[in-house]
């Protein structure tokens, strides 16, 4: 995921995907404590895109302040 895709969404759409990030995090964890995880690299992948998409709403609401 780009920060140019994310400046492209709505807040709602960020709102939406970071919940949905967050979520698969929660299960990565599991998968990991539990042995079942294949690709260790994508539990850093949606770690940084949830910063990606936090970074950019904030970015947002310093701008519209």
């Amino acid at each position: 995921m780009k920060a140019a895709d994310l400046r492209a969404k709505s807040d709602d759409e960020l709102k939406e995907q970071l919940v949905d990030l967050n979520k698969e995090a929660f299960n990565l964890r599991f998968q990991v404590v539990s042995g079942q995880l294949e690709n260790t690299a994508r539990v850093r992948q949606v770690r940084r895109d949830v910063a990606r998409i936090k970074t950019a709403l904030v970015e947002r609401q310093r701008t519209v302040s």
